[in-house]
């Protein structure tokens, strides 16, 4: 034996060469090596990588645990059914609402106009701080009939009460004047004015201008001729004074 190894050590030429099958066969296999290497080497990294997630912090842990929890939040919901009504109780409520509405915005104004209505004078004076120049009774031989109330021109005129207009327009020795019946059933009358703002069949109320103060028909300046028929048109006419003093207005 030790002769033939030293023969094929000093390349003796008697000792065939080993062919390239048997070196083949009896060579080292590197190609299932390798892989045999690289899948230990991955399960080793797997190994490390669970280790190293189990180290991790419990802040981290926490967050992909919520994470988890609200992707897999919605697989266990119950579906139910969608609640609803037809559209005919949806018109129904929007007309139970807007009736109500209607009837609350009534109610307000029905409250305004009564709050107006108890607020605004009931009788007024018919020129505001006009002069008293001449009163109800005898005048220069003749009877004077109701009360004279001097101001400048074209002073505003108010109706003393509510009431209808009887009469507007031309009137013998007044040049112009307005009749104004009122529920108890007198008649106030107002002469002399420069202008007429009001019509046969018109209501008025108390305090509303119905013509501008003027020196028409027999006068002798600017002023209103005022006068009260008890009864209507036909009626008494009665001294304007007492009449205006009981409704609380002073001349």
């Amino acid at each position: 034996m030790a002769g033939r190894r030293r023969a094929q050590r000093s390349g003796d030429p008697r000792v065939p060469a080993p062919s390239r099958a048997q070196r083949s066969a009896s060579g080292p296999r590197r190609g299932p090596l390798l892989l045999t290497a690289l899948v230990v080497g991955g399960l080793v990294a797997g190994v490390t990588g669970v280790s190293n997630a189990a180290d991790a912090p419990t802040g981290q842990t926490s967050v992909l645990a919520a994470q988890m929890e609200l992707a897999t939040a919605g697989d266990d919901v119950e579906m139910l059914p969608m609640a609803s009504i037809t559209v005919a109780e949806a018109e129904a409520r929007l007309a139970e609402v807007a009736a109500s509405r209607a009837e609350r915005a009534a109610a307000e104004a029905a409250a305004a106009e009564a709050a107006r209505e108890a607020a605004r004078p009931k009788a007024v004076l018919p020129v505001d701080s006009a002069r008293f120049t001449s009163g109800y009774g005898g005048r220069w031989g003749t009877f004077h009939y109701g009360i004279d109330l001097a101001a400048p021109m074209r002073t505003p005129e108010y109706a003393a009460m509510d009431g209808v207009v009887l009469r507007a327009g031309s009137a013998s020795g007044f040049g112009l004047a307005v009749y104004v019946l009122h529920e108890n059933g007198d008649v106030t009358v107002y002469g002399h004015m420069d202008s007429i703002f009001v019509e046969p069949g018109q209501y008025v109320e108390a305090g509303e201008t119905i013509a501008l103060l003027g020196n028409r028909g027999q006068s002798t300046g600017p002023h209103l001729h005022f006068e009260v028929h008890q009864g209507g048109m036909n009626g008494k006419r009665i001294d304007p004074v007492p009449w205006l003093a009981a409704r609380g207005v002073e001349v």
